[in-house]
């Protein structure tokens, strides 16, 4: 019997047939290039079946791939079993990328289908040359999937809300004038802003249109005078509308953004980002209105967190440290007895942090992974397959929220019953990564892909390698993800990736043993300008919640580090005990108590 996925592959190609295509590209990707997509651009999902949050998929008339990195092997050969479609290992040794592969394959004049409305403009240049190469082109006029879909979700449209002080530390008019300044420095008289994050902040509003993150569907055009935001239809009401045109602030439709750009003269220079928009959005665009390229204004300025917005993210991990104190005060009771499931760690989680001030949301789906699970780094438990908690062994949870005064992400792995020599080794191990970057001063402005080495020093000393990044960015009451800066050795440096004051990041080695086991701890840091040390920065460390003495061992630690995981948590039981009480509160003095 056919799968899902047979059927809709053929349904493809019959539609590549009346286009006369050779293939098809479907990348993972929405008209913002959002890291999680509202359903109508999960076409790679339904398409492939495969639910991980990052990959590609290229469909000829007699091959059907999939490519995705080294996160997400295991889960897509899983998902992809049975079905038409065959993984390709992205990243692993003689597997091409997509466009190489496409461009060995094809003939001239051949045609790959892809839709120009979620193609990002630096891939759609890359694509176009590889393609070049074989005499082949990009077909970027129409969408594969239309009319192949049944029951395609609509656009999404929930209402857009204001985000307001004390948590909104600057204004909405202040944010424009810094934009319009950057602007002004590169010769721009209009800028384009695609990206949704970088909206939400700019005009200091909160949607939720896209799951987990606190952002709604819109473009924007910045004049030097004006601004327009496209917005779907009734999402900003009338008395928003009233204060964004008090602060010069246009709402329009949604759909019009194409439109808008093609009414520039060329007397208008526009300044894009091309990694930030996609090329179709420039379909009505006059080839002849100038362009300036460089990287959104907003996504450097956003990084920067103010001091005002510092002092709020320190009050929401507080409140983040309290309901995991509740949480784990609950688990430890509860663990043990074979009752609990990885899905019961996600349930209460959440419940715990619903109780806390400020909280809206969770910043990610949770990772609850016991032993084996807890190797895959992107593992999510489903009802369909999730591991009882049961027995000797590590459990792994990374999780988060979203408070309106910051965002949340922290991994801690827990002991259930009595952990081995070799799991404490590598806890351990990974803890002594985390406090090699923890501890470190470096230079201000520094590209952050140079100090992935530090972490991964102590790791490597005992040969043993991961396979993600150790940091990413995180928004203020946005997204979980944000650029610029990426503590990732694979990661090019650059301007754009210098370290400066006010960005947080995620500082998060890991160790993951295939089929047994993983760990990783996470904290989220501020670089913060050391003391009496001018020109340099060092990290604050922002997230409160203990790191499980029980899976240390404590041979394997020098002074320095035992020092400093105890001065830890002391700060950790000092700011997290006035918020606690009873179990939650014993629970935390236990798991606080010095090396």
């Amino acid at each position: 019997m056919a799968s899902p996925t047979d059927s809709r592959i053929a349904a493809l190609r019959r539609a590549m047939r009346r286009r006369g295509l050779a293939a098809c590209l479907l990348p993972s990707s929405d008209p913002h290039l959002s890291e999680y997509l509202p359903g109508r651009w999960q076409g790679r999902r339904w398409l492939s079946g495969f639910t991980g949050s990052a990959g590609t998929v290229v469909v000829t008339r007699d091959f059907a791939g999939l490519w995705t990195d080294s996160r997400y092997w295991a889960q897509a050969e899983a998902q992809l079993a049975g079905t038409g479609m065959q993984l390709m290992k992205q990243g692993a040794a003689g597997v091409p990328s997509p466009a190489d592969w496409l461009a060995a394959r094809l003939r001239p004049g051949q045609r790959v289908g892809v839709d120009g409305q979620v193609l990002g403009l630096a891939l759609y240049r890359s694509l176009s040359a590889a393609l070049a190469r074989a005499g082949a082109r990009l077909d970027i006029g129409a969408d594969p999937l239309d009319g192949i879909w049944p029951g395609r979700p609509g656009l999404p449209g929930a209402p857009v809300y204001p985000h307001l002080p004390p948590h909104a530390c600057a204004s909405r008019a202040d944010k424009l004038a810094r934009v319009r300044e950057a602007m002004a420095g590169r010769g721009a008289d209009v800028h384009l802003i695609c990206t949704l994050d970088d909206i939400a902040w700019l005009f200091n509003l909160r949607g939720s249109d896209v799951e987990y993150n606190p952002v709604f569907l819109a473009h924007a055009l910045v004049g030097r005078d004006h601004a327009t935001l496209f917005a779907a239809p009734g999402a900003i009401g009338a008395d928003l509308r009233r204060e964004l045109a008090a602060d010069g602030v246009e709402v329009a439709d949604y759909g019009l953004a194409a439109e808008a750009l093609g009414s520039l003269q060329t007397d208008q220079t526009l300044l894009i980002d091309p990694a930030r928009v996609t090329c179709g959005v420039f379909r009505d665009m006059d080839p002849a209105v100038p362009r300036v390229e460089a990287t959104n204004p907003s996504t450097l300025l956003k990084s920067r967190k103010s001091e005002a917005e510092i002092a709020c993210v320190r009050e929401a991990m507080e409140q983040d440290g309290a309901a995991l104190c509740e949480f784990f005060a609950w688990f430890e009771a509860e663990a043990g007895a074979g009752r609990l499931t990885e899905l019961d760690v996600d349930e209460r989680l959440a419940a715990a942090r619903a109780r806390r001030p400020g909280y809206v949301s969770p910043s990610f789906a949770t990772i609850a992974g016991y032993n084996a699970n807890g190797a895959m780094p992107h593992y999510r438990a489903t009802p369909e397959s999730h591991a009882t908690i049961a027995g000797d062994g590590l459990l792994l949870i990374d999780s988060g929220g979203q408070y309106l005064g910051g965002t949340t992400d922290i991994t801690r792995v827990v002991p259930v019953g009595t952990p081995s020599a070799a799991q404490k080794r590598d806890f351990t191990l990974v803890l002594k990564a985390m406090i090699a970057l923890s501890r470190l001063r470096f230079p201000d402005g520094l590209a952050s892909p140079l100090i992935d080495a530090v972490a991964r020093a102590p790791l490597w000393a005992a040969g043993i390698e991961y396979g993600h990044g150790t940091g990413h960015g995180v928004g203020y009451f946005l997204n979980v993800h944000e650029g610029p800066q990426v503590i990732s050795y694979r990661a090019a440096p650059g301007p754009d990736t210098a370290l400066r004051a006010g960005m947080i990041t995620s500082n998060e080695p890991g160790v993951y043993r295939d089929g047994q086991w993983g760990v990783r701890i996470e904290n989220l840091v501020c670089c913060r300008p050391a003391p009496q040390a001018g020109g340099f920065l060092e990290f604050e460390t922002l997230t409160l919640c203990p790191i499980d003495a029980r899976c240390v061992d404590a041979g394997l630690l020098d002074e320095a580090e035992r020092r400093w995981l105890d001065d830890y948590h002391a700060t950790v039981r000092r700011r997290l005990a006035p918020l606690v009480q009873g179990e939650a509160l014993d629970w935390l003095r236990a798991r606080t108590e010095p090396l």
